[in-house]
């Protein structure tokens, strides 16, 4: 909420004219810039960007491995969605999936030599995608003013999804 809207923490007001333009516009070219960057790294790499962000964590991760319930919390999905995911990345031989030794009924994920590989295979042109798809059409204050509606909005998120 910025100083031009007091009044409206009641939520009851909808919002206006102007703020639904604006809505919309963020909204569509989140959407077409997803679009692009999951058709340039599936043509460069054929990972999905699903696939990307798993094994983004896992090569992140201390061993390269993570449960696969802190995995589904880490990349913002249910289990159930990983669990398939998984299952596809799995038998492409990009990640394994054993028994976690110790959590009971619990499972870990690990990045193979071949998930590794593709990983490292696919970050230079996605980040040459990512340059040239949102950093290049910025200037640096709205790089900044970008990263700063992003902060407002998953602390936003994340104040409701406690309620």
């Amino acid at each position: 909420m910025t100083e031009a809207t007091p009044g409206r923490r009641g939520g009851r007001q909808l919002p206006t004219a102007d703020e639904l333009r604006i809505w919309r516009d963020f909204i569509e070219a989140t959407a077409a810039l997803g679009s692009r960057l999951e058709s340039r790294l599936q043509g460069d790499s054929s990972l999905s960007t699903g696939d990307y962000s798993v094994l983004l964590a896992l090569s992140e991760a201390e061993g390269q491995a993570m449960r696969s319930s802190e995995l589904a919390s880490h990349i913002g999905w249910e289990r159930s969605r990983l669990s398939h995911h998984l299952g596809r990345m799995e038998r492409r031989g990009l990640i394994r999936r054993q028994e976690c030794a110790t959590v009971p009924r619990g499972s870990e994920v690990l990045l193979t030599a071949a998930g590794a590989e593709a990983f490292s295979g696919a970050t230079f042109p996605h980040l040459r995608a990512i340059r040239e798809l949102f950093v290049d059409a910025l200037t640096p204050d709205q790089i900044v003013a970008a990263g700063e509606i992003a902060t407002a909005l998953r602390a936003r998120l994340d104040v409701l999804a406690k309620d």
